[in-house]
């Protein structure tokens, strides 16, 4: 069973999203998304200060099975990004609510009134059961 955090918000694309400490959005993939990609060996990640829409790509992600888009849950702008994935990119793997972590957006308002399409927990859980049906 994948793991879920219940303060966090999703995407049906598999990525998180949560309010970080600096007022930023802090972005990831899940922990279903990590084991369904397999070992990851490749992450490319975008500028600070580029902008992004809601489903627009973050970037990509390489696993020993594919290569994956990333993609924003939330439009904003980009303020930083966890440049350790570029030398251990494997921390998507083995953290990745934590130390795996990909993005932080500047956004407009809160997450919750810029993320109101996002799931909750119990909403993603529900959608990865639909996947496995």
């Amino acid at each position: 069973m994948s793991e879920v955090k219940a303060e966090l918000l999703y995407s049906e694309d598999h990525e998180w999203a949560v309010e970080a400490e600096s007022g930023t959005v802090r972005v990831g993939i899940t922990d279903f998304a990590q084991r369904e990609l397999g070992d990851i060996v490749f992450v490319e990640l975008p500028g600070v200060g580029a902008v992004v829409e809601a489903g627009g790509s973050l970037g990509t992600i390489e696993s020993v099975k594919t290569v994956s888009d990333l993609y924003a849950p939330v439009s904003g702008r980009v303020v930083k990004v966890n440049e350790a994935l570029l030398e251990r990119p494997e921390q998507v793997n083995e953290d990745p609510y934590g130390a795996g972590w990909v993005v932080e957006l500047a956004i407009e308002g809160t997450l919750k009134q810029a993320g109101a399409h996002l799931l909750t927990a119990e909403g993603y859980l529900a959608h990865i059961d639909s996947l496995n049906e």
